[in-house]
């Protein structure tokens, strides 16, 4: 793909967007000299605002090369925002439906025809208490192994400080910096020609979000944790938390939610026990969703 076929579309979005990006960021743009000129690659990239993709696009737009992110398929389906994703080439991603392979295999057409796919390994904002990159999904690893394209790690830093992760307002001031560092291609030439299997997908995964972690240290100036934060491995030990506490407390009506459970697990507690039938006491259910609704009116 020339770095000069763009598109009207992207182009219009361009004019929408940076903008007001470069009113409320100013730009560290480091290792721009890494995204290949000519051919198809990935990109894999940490995430940690809801405001970086915009952010980090305007970075990857300034290449020349524009990136096709994988997006929720919701986004397509009307008004101007589902235009714009359509006319700018994104790829919709259809979750738990018999098209859920369909973004895999747009992925592997669009770095075949040349272009860059922007991939979010994490799949969702890090969890991580400090903002690593967590565990990666082995969407990327997948694509690259089976078209054996380059993969760029980029990371990113400051736009969280702009919109921190799930938080609701934006910081504007003082201005802010977004930093980017796109570093050199991951080598995963020791896992071609090999079978595709769950465990060596997994391990290139990590090969790819390792390098995602060396750039984000450098931004940073310091060291990632050893072990990797695991949303996976949370989830099943706040539930095995939440199964020891309902035998502990379970028969006796005179724990209420705030003993049973703490501010994390009250969630849990309801989703475990729809999905197990009546474990939890209907009292301790009937009173969390209490709670919940008196902090949602902010009483």
């Amino acid at each position: 793909m020339s770095r000069r076929r763009i598109g009207f579309w992207y182009r219009f979005a361009a004019v929408l967007c940076k903008p007001p990006l470069m009113v409320l960021i100013k730009r560290d743009w480091r290792g721009m000299e890494n995204i290949p000129a000519e051919g198809g690659f990935i990109t894999a990239v940490n995430h940690n605002s809801h405001v970086d993709p915009f952010a980090y696009g305007h970075f990857q737009y300034n290449t020349g090369r524009v990136p096709r992110f994988l997006a929720k398929s919701g986004l397509f389906k009307k008004g101007f925002v589902g235009a714009a994703m359509r006319g700018t080439g994104q790829i919709p991603v259809y979750r738990e439906s018999t098209d859920a392979l369909s973004a895999y295999r747009a992925a592997i057409d669009a770095v075949e025809r040349g272009e860059c796919v922007a991939f979010y390994p994490e799949a969702t904002l890090t969890r991580d208490p400090d903002l690593w990159p967590m565990t990666g999904k082995t969407g990327a690893a997948r694509v690259a192994l089976q078209t054996r394209c380059p993969v760029i790690p980029v990371a990113q830093w400051g736009a969280n400080h702009l919109l921190a992760p799930y938080a609701k307002k934006p910081d504007l001031l003082p201005r802010k910096t977004h930093q980017v560092l796109a570093g050199p291609p991951v080598d995963l030439s020791r896992f071609y020609d090999k079978e595709m299997t769950p465990e060596l997908l997994k391990e290139a995964t990590e090969v790819i979000m390792a390098a995602i972690t060396a750039q984000l240290e450098l931004i940073r100036g310091e060291k990632a944790p050893a072990t990797r934060y695991d949303p996976r491995q949370v989830r099943i030990e706040q539930r095995r938390r939440t199964r020891g506490k309902e035998e502990t407390y379970g028969q006796d009506e005179t724990y209420g939610p705030e003993e049973m459970y703490g501010p994390e697990e009250q969630e849990t507690a309801v989703q475990e026990k729809t999905a197990r039938g009546n474990t939890v006491p209907e009292k301790a259910v009937r009173e969390m969703t209490e709670v919940e609704h008196e902090k949602g009116h902010g009483k």
